[in-house]
């Protein structure tokens, strides 16, 4: 039986033949699943890569990183942990620290049980044990890259500090004012790498609506749109706007979740100025819903309706509250991957994208003035992401 010495000896060597070795926490999340897919392919730079995917829960059946994963063992490796549980994961990584050369930290939990200051105990908590496990046990570490968000999350009033600022918002602006009285991640981060006293350098990213393709994440707004529309074809019924008239003819941007883990890969191998640095992620255009919608309704054969008035107005997590054995009928009759619909939808997530009263648009100046000039074209992305989903048997 190997000791404990030996096995870390033996990993490390066979760690070598990869030039990077990558730790994505929160694999299964929209853009986790994204750099989980992203990493492994043959010419990325500082490849190749060897991924060590953690997620909460066991993998998906409709995850394309599980086929791969048992065809190539060797690249991608997954860890199932909860990171709120300090012991499991300093067992689960400490078999990893002689290995692992980048965290890319993606995870977010949020139950809507909980209170503000509960979400931002628990994920400032995840967060500080993957890097205590991590950070002092792990020679060959170099960079650590958080994925947050332009509004931390919803944990936080809506810019207060910029209200007089018309945008789009920089990366240098205040940071919102926190609705309760925690830390935040991005302050986690710097205290998580501080031991090694610059050794390991950071970057913080921070998109804004991210379409992407991980059914699971609670932020996908695309899945949660494609259930709406399959479900408005079933039941004869019009694909109707439910938001906002801003939202509607008001002018919104996006983050492909390709482009994101891209953003976050570039965080490290970009130039020496561009470190140690927080930077926006959009796709770098900007989009209207009127566009999307008439898009969204071809896709699934459904009527469609835009915004009318203030009156006509609704929120989908009361529209779409007793629609799950619709839903089973649906599964059942089109042969799709069996979900349960709260495991593929966020109709409250969706609710507060769409029903915006003010245009909140980022610059993306600061980012391609360090060196990442990556974009997407947003409307192209929304079709791209729902043909994913229709192709992996997920909506019909």
């Amino acid at each position: 039986m190997l000791t404990r010495e030996r096995a870390a000896a033996e990993a490390a060597s066979k760690a070598r033949a990869f030039k990077s070795v990558a730790l994505v926490v929160g694999s299964t999340g929209i853009v986790g699943a994204a750099l989980v897919e992203i990493l492994p392919v043959p010419g990325v730079p500082a490849g190749p890569w060897k991924v060590y995917a953690l997620s909460r829960r066991p993998l998906p059946p409709w995850s394309a990183a599980a086929a791969s994963s048992s065809s190539d063992p060797d690249a991608v490796v997954h860890l199932q942990v909860d990171l709120y549980d300090t012991a499991a994961v300093a067992k689960a990584l400490a078999p990893l620290a002689a290995e692992i050369t980048h965290v890319f930290y993606t995870a977010w939990f949020y139950n809507y049980c909980w209170s503000d200051a509960e979400a931002c105990q628990r994920n400032h908590a995840m967060l500080r044990n993957v890097l205590s496990a991590v950070v002092p046990t792990s020679p060959r570490l170099l960079h650590v890259s958080l994925l947050t968000c332009s509004n931390q999350l919803g944990v936080v009033d809506p810019f207060e500090p910029v209200a007089e600022v018309t945008g789009p918002y920089s990366e240098d602006l205040p940071r919102p004012r926190l609705k309760v009285e925690c830390h935040d991640l991005e302050n986690a981060l710097h205290d998580g790498i501080a031991s090694r006293g610059g050794a390991v350098t950071w970057s913080v990213h921070r998109p804004t609506t991210i379409f992407g393709f991980s059914p699971r994440s609670a932020r996908n707004v695309v899945s949660s749109l494609c259930v709406y529309a399959a479900i408005c074809k079933k039941a004869n019924d019009t694909l109707r706007w439910p938001g906002s008239r801003v939202a509607w003819h008001g002018f919104s941007e996006a983050s492909d979740a390709e482009l994101v883990g891209e953003q976050m890969v570039w965080g490290h191998l970009g130039p020496a100025f561009a470190k140690n640095k927080a930077f926006n992620c959009a796709n770098g255009d900007v989009y209207k819903w009127q566009q999307l919608w008439p898009m969204l309704a071809s896709h699934f054969g459904v009527e469609w309706s835009g915004y009318v008035a203030e009156d006509q107005r609704f929120r989908l997590e009361e529209a779409m509250v007793d629609k799950e054995a619709l839903w089973a009928e649906i599964v059942r009759e089109k042969g799709l991957v069996e979900t349960e619909l709260d495991d593929i939808t966020n109709w409250s997530f969706v609710d507060d994208v769409i029903s915006a009263e003010k245009e909140q648009l980022d610059t993306m100046n600061k980012c391609k003035e360090h060196g990442f000039f990556g974009f997407r074209n947003t409307v192209r992305c929304f079709d791209k992401w729902i043909r994913r989903m229709k192709a992996d048997r997920i909506v019909p």
